[in-house]
């Protein structure tokens, strides 16, 4: 391995501990239960987005966090109404019941931490793809 591989793998590493770190802060969550609902909320946002949208946001996403993002993703063409309560209830069947987290609080705190490490002009191209009352967990600076 190469010096300059081993320093974009160290910084690959830091970039996504970094956006772990940001959910333990502002969720206040263990390491590891911000980590199982950052995973939740991209599975369940990649697989609520067009394929054209899911692809423009994963070309933003750093190196470790994409790996997480296409972990176990199977292309389905399948779309069907999609309500806020649903992604809310694929996010806490994939997160797991934690009685002391308020999911809702919890999938914007995932989308702040998008917010800060997205271009602004992609975000937006997420939040309108989204239903109007989802779009209501992705809060507006």
């Amino acid at each position: 391995m190469t010096h300059t591989s081993a320093t974009g793998f160290t910084h690959a590493a830091e970039q996504a501990q970094q956006w772990v770190n940001e959910l333990v802060q502002d969720v206040g969550l263990s390491e590891q239960n911000a980590h199982r609902l950052l995973k939740s909320v991209l599975h369940t946002l990649r697989d609520w987005l067009t394929p054209e949208e899911m692809a423009d946001l994963s070309a933003q996403l750093p190196t470790l966090i994409r790996g997480i993002y296409f972990e176990g993703w199977r292309p389905d063409t399948a779309m069907w109404e999609r309500k806020k309560r649903d992604f809310v209830i694929c996010v806490r069947n994939s997160f797991g019941y934690e009685p002391d987290v308020d999911i809702d609080q919890a999938i914007k705190a995932v989308f702040k931490v998008l917010d800060r490490h997205i271009s602004h002009g992609e975000i937006v191209q997420v939040r309108n793809s989204m239903k109007k009352s989802l779009r209501q967990l992705w809060p507006v600076d």
